[in-house]
């Protein structure tokens, strides 16, 4: 059995092209509505809730994994160690994919920065005197909110009951918040950053699929700076950032496990 954890919107594509030689897939997402996505594509086992370390083990013996795919979101880190972990202790392959990045394309304009920690971002702001949009998301908006920062802050979050009341718990202020699913258009972007005039953008390094493009077009055509939070360099053996070549190496895997 191949096992695959999915945090990206390019799930539904890693498990319909699995399904071209395979159904026998254990399948775990961190949410329910992440499941949901893929009740229309062919597996054994889809778990909808998120996985420790010893969870993740005795996944891998129950259902005699003797794979597994790590496609979870470019800033899950701690899904990614224990995945590497569990796959180490149980002596299987670990296969990461991770969705490209768009920053190097954009690292001309002036008005960019890149941090390797929220912390650094103080050093970006001090300076920019007006409102900051925050779309980072809600999980990381107290490290935010830690910074002492005397700019007003729009966070842009997913509009779900949880994500409301992490910000109300937060002391976040209705008027400082726009609740929407991304990811966004580049046009909506635009609007957003002129609706609140934003002198500033927050963001996460989330390739293509997570909308960061549209983000800095829309950065850049406003003419504000662009905060993007640095993807941790993770050092994994096999990493792919193409869906079809990753099915390719595991077909060829799964063929030769089956010759022995």
């Amino acid at each position: 059995m191949i096992g695959l954890i999915v945090g990206t919107s390019e799930g539904k594509k890693i498990v319909s092209m699995l399904n071209g030689f395979t159904e026998d897939l254990f399948i775990s997402t961190a949410t329910k509505y992440g499941g949901e996505l893929l009740e229309n594509y062919k597996y054994k086992v889809l778990n909808s809730s998120p996985l420790n370390l010893q969870q993740i083990i005795e996944v891998i013996k129950l259902n005699n994994i003797n794979i597994f795919i790590d496609a979870s979101h470019p800033y899950a880190l701690e899904v990614t160690k224990n995945v590497v972990k569990a796959c180490d202790v149980c002596k299987i392959p670990y296969i990461r994919y991770e969705r490209p990045s768009v920053v190097e394309k954009y690292e001309s304009y002036e008005k960019l920065m890149q941090v390797d920690t929220y912390e650094e971002i103080y050093d970006c702001l001090k300076n920019v005197r007006g409102n900051v949009l925050n779309t980072s998301g809600s999980r990381n908006m107290d490290k935010i909110l830690r910074l002492g920062l005397e700019n007003r802050i729009i966070h842009r979050v997913l509009p779900s009951l949880k994500v409301m009341e992490e910000c109300f718990n937060l002391g976040v202020k209705v008027d400082d918040l726009i609740a929407i699913k991304g990811p966004i258009s580049y046009d909506l972007n635009l609007n957003f950053i002129k609706e609140y005039n934003a002198k500033a953008i927050i963001m996460k390094d989330s390739g293509v699929e997570g909308g960061t493009g549209e983000k800095l077009e829309a950065a850049i055509c406003a003419g504000i700076y662009a905060i993007v939070i640095k993807r941790s360099n993770k050092k994994l053996d096999k990493v792919f950032s193409s869906i079809e070549e990753m099915i390719v190496y595991i077909r060829n895997i799964q063929i030769n496990n089956k010759s022995v």
